[in-house]
Order: C-alpha cells, then structure tokens, then sequence
C-alpha cells in the first residue's frame, strides 16, 4: 500500500523532534516503510528540499513557496501546490493528526483519487467541543491575527473531519468515549514508542522528582508545579524546558533561587529520557494532554509517572502504572512527600509499554483497523 503524511515532520525523522504529534507521525511512517509498504511525507514547513530517509521515506515539500509576500504566498502558492502534491501521489491511505485547517485539502484529495481519509487525534481536545478547546488552549494563548484566522478555520474544518474521515483514530479509550458520546465512531490506535532508541540506565540513582516539557507553559500546569515545589521543601526536583510566556518566565527566575530544584533548560531527547531514567518518578502537572510520549519513555525506563489530572483512558490507575491525584492540589503535595518507589516494578513498567506500545505492532494494528 502506498501512504501519504501531511504535516512538519522533517525533524522527528531526522531525530530533532519539536512535538509528541510529529514524533508519533514518524514512528509510523517508518514502521510502515520497515513493512515494504510505499511512505511519502509532504513537509512544506521544516523540509526545504525533497529527500529519502535511511528507512526508504520520500520526503517533499511544495516547491518555491516561500518567495514572496506572506498572506500572498501562503493563498496562492502554498496551498495550490499542496493540493497538487497530495493530488500527484495517487496514495492508497492519506494520514493527517492533530488540529489544523489544512487538512481539509488531503481529505478532498483522498475523495477524488478514492482513497482513505484517516485523522488521528494528539490531545483530547482534538475529540471534545470548542468549550474545552477554548478553556484549554485559545484562552491560555498570546491573541494574534494568526491564531485568530486559523483557529477559526480549524473550528470550521476540525467538526468536519470529525464526521467525514473514513478512519478516526484515538490515543486511549476515554477519547474514544468522547466521540461516541457524539455518536462518532472511532478506533483506539496506542501512542508508539520505538524501544531500541530507549537507553539502558544501569544503577539509576532515583533522587529527584523530574518534570519534562519541550515548552514550561500556563496551560501545561507550570503554576501548579511552582506551588508544589514551594510546598515540598524535602524533596528534590530536576525540570527540564524552556519557559514560555511572561508568568511562567518570572516562575522560572524564582526557581533559580531553589537550592532543592535543578533547571536543565532544554536538552534533546536522549538526554531527557536519561534523566528520566535516574529519577524517583515523572510528575506532569498538566490539566488535559492527550496521551504524552513522556509517560511511554518514564514507563520504558521502569519509572512510575505522578499525575496531577491526567490519566489517558485510566489506564494509570488500572495498570498500576504511577499515582493519579485527581485534581487534588492536597493529595498531589501528600504523594511527592510521601512517595515509596518501592510499591512500583521497575519490570512491570516496562512489560506495560513493550506489550501494549511498542512500535513493532504498529504494523498490523493499523492494517487490522484499516481493513475493518
């Protein structure tokens, strides 16, 4: 079968991954090209020239679009010639995830050639409604012209794709919950994690809490996390990212004069997972995610996850993968301050992941859906 991905997907390929979104797209496309199946990626944002990958990928990006004036340029060059790109592929499957308005043109380019439509959600609020995208993301956003235009396209399209695509995939099965309460139909596609780019971390010293986030954002619980450091003066805390947006700049100067708190600014994703590995547990803050690829690299490395709200598809609690405080503050500071790693196995964890995300499933799982 031949398979065509749409988005900014150059840097996951080559090992600099910006977002989780991109990060799963890559994992796909390379499990599916590992299969012998036909791979093309079309990358107009990241990609400035086409290439293959090691792994047989062929990568494009819309020729000569970047020349000229903004608005113009995106209107007439950008999106005429990414329809004429998608159009010339002929694919069997097109592949879109996460919101954005622009999907729209692979859908009309899967109906014309026949072919499939899938959409994948990356965040919860990819399934909800526009009260939970606006509480959770436009209202915690810096106002600009281009949130203002594409958020309102993407409120256009997004309901849509919703009810148009061939295929829906979902992170966990509380997403999928939320469609059919829509009366939309859905299948539950795990996040992936490729296993043999996870470190092996012998004699881990286990002395911190860590907190990971490409970005440490309002909207990702950074204000959370500075009440509870503040309330947890006994405990150790390394935090990796870069602040984002003036409160959580100012939150992060604070931090700086922390003696129990280690700030790593932003490292790259091998570096990341070895700190994970080598800490007591992963505390995420966030009130809603999708499903993050962090809690996947903690588990891979035998590291219970310490959530403040979420837990994809319950599935934290039901396997006993970490602690879920359920939005209580009080609980959350108890469970840091009173935490027993020793109620967790290292080999459980890991046993979690290989059997229900490893990408060597990919494969067939998404076969299997797309055969249905």
């Amino acid at each position: 079968m031949k398979f065509c991905f749409k988005g900014n997907i150059t840097g996951a390929l080559l090992g600099k991954t910006e977002g989780g979104g991109e990060l799963q797209v890559a994992l796909l496309a390379k499990a599916l090209a590992k299969n012998g199946h036909e791979v093309v990626i079309i990358d107009p944002v990241d990609c400035d020239k086409d290439f293959v990958t090691e792994d047989g990928i062929k990568v494009l990006t819309v020729p000569n679009w970047k020349n000229g004036l903004p608005v113009i340029r995106f209107m007439f060059k950008l999106l005429p010639g990414l329809y004429r790109l998608l159009l010339q592929q002929k694919a069997d499957v097109y592949y879109c995830r996460m919101r954005d308005f622009q999907h729209l043109l692979p859908y009309m380019v899967a109906r014309k050639v026949k072919a499939k439509f899938v959409l994948a959600m990356a965040a919860d609020i990819d399934a909800t409604g526009f009260k939970e995208r606006y509480q959770y993301f436009y209202k915690t956003q810096k106002f600009s012209l281009w949130l203002f235009f594409s958020g309102l396209l993407i409120e256009l399209v997004q309901p849509f794709l919703l009810r148009n695509s061939d295929i829906l995939l979902t992170q966990h099965e509380g997403q999928k919950q939320i469609l059919d309460a829509r009366k939309i139909n859905s299948f539950v596609f795990g996040n992936l994690i490729d296993l043999a780019m996870i470190p092996l971390v012998e004699n881990p010293v286990k002395t911190d809490f860590i907190y990971v986030s490409s970005f440490l954002q309002i909207r990702k619980g950074f204000i959370e996390l500075f009440r509870l450091i503040e309330q947890s003066p006994m405990q150790s805390f390394t935090i990796i990212g870069k602040p984002s947006g003036k409160i959580s700049i100012d939150l992060f100067e604070k931090l700086q004069n922390f003696k129990n708190v280690k700030l790593l600014g932003k490292l790259d994703h091998l570096e990341s997972i070895i700190h994970i590995a080598n800490s007591k547990a992963l505390v995420t803050t966030s009130p809603m995610e999708g499903f993050p690829n962090i809690f996947l690299e903690a588990w891979a490395t035998g590291v219970p996850v310490i959530s403040y709200i979420v837990d994809p598809g319950d599935i934290i609690v039901k396997n006993h993968l970490g602690l879920v405080c359920n939005g209580q503050f009080d609980l959350l500071c108890s469970n840091i301050n009173n935490f027993d790693n020793c109620i967790f196995d290292a080999n459980k964890l890991k046993d979690y992941v290989k059997k229900n995300h490893s990408v060597e499933f990919a494969h067939s799982k998404l076969l299997d859906i797309l055969n249905t």
